[in-house]
């Protein structure tokens, strides 16, 4: 009973603590556990296990929602009843300006490379160079950095709202005006994927880009499929 009262106040004392944080502040907290994390870091995670101290982070880097940073091989459990005691451990260290996609794992003794993406769902057990893109089951290398860097500039230049602008320093994250950004963004992206977007049987966009249904195209009695006039 003791144990249970100790475990759960040490629960809702991890919790108080963690809502201190956000995305950008939480390094700090993990500092306090050992971790070695640089500046201008975005790590969504709140629990970085039981081995903290054993993880490396440089600067600007970006950490996912379900990331899994494993710094010790539970495998060895299957060796345990010949040795105990044995447990083997790795260390982690992601470089400056990288960023690890959602609900990916990086196994211990990896490190990643600077200017690197891990694709969502990724389990990476082996290192990854500076300046790659790796993904998939285990991890591996897809495609270039230059070519990925074009291809997103070019879809941003499509995308990005005409009417939108930014002082020096301000950027969609820490705006003040944040939230009307945000709509005129929403308002152009519809526009832009409207056609992707429209759900079957529908045809045109209403007023808040809300879909209207698509006119009845019911071929009359006696009429030929090429006479029959239909919106698109």
């Amino acid at each position: 009973m003791l144990r249970s009262i100790r475990t759960l106040y040490s629960r809702v004392r991890k919790y108080i603590e963690l809502r201190k944080y956000n995305p950008y502040t939480i390094a700090e907290y993990f500092r306090k556990q050992g971790a070695q994390i640089g500046e201008g870091c975005f790590i969504v995670p709140t629990d970085f296990g039981a081995e903290p101290y054993l993880i490396k982070i440089g600067n600007h880097v970006a950490i996912a929602a379900g990331v899994a940073l494993a710094t010790h091989d539970g495998a060895v459990w299957v060796f345990r009843d010949q040795v105990p005691d044995l447990q083997v451990f790795g260390p982690i260290v992601i470089e400056d300006n990288c960023i690890v996609g959602l609900r990916s794992t990086i196994f211990p003794n990896v490190r990643i490379g600077r200017n690197s993406v891990v694709a969502a769902g990724s389990l990476v057990i082996n290192d990854v160079p500076p300046n790659s893109i790796v993904m998939g089951v285990p991890a591996r290398p897809f495609g270039s950095m230059d070519k990925y860097r074009e291809k997103c500039l070019q879809r941003w230049a499509e995308q990005r709202p005409p009417a939108v602008t930014f002082t020096q320093g301000e950027t969609w994250w820490n705006s003040p005006h944040a939230a009307a950004k945000r709509l005129q963004l929403r308002e152009h992206l519809l526009t832009i994927f409207r056609d992707q977007l429209r759900p079957d049987g529908c045809s045109e966009t209403d007023h808040g880009n809300r879909l209207a249904p698509a006119p009845d195209t019911k071929q009359p009695q006696g009429v030929r499929d090429s006479e029959v006039s239909t919106t698109i």
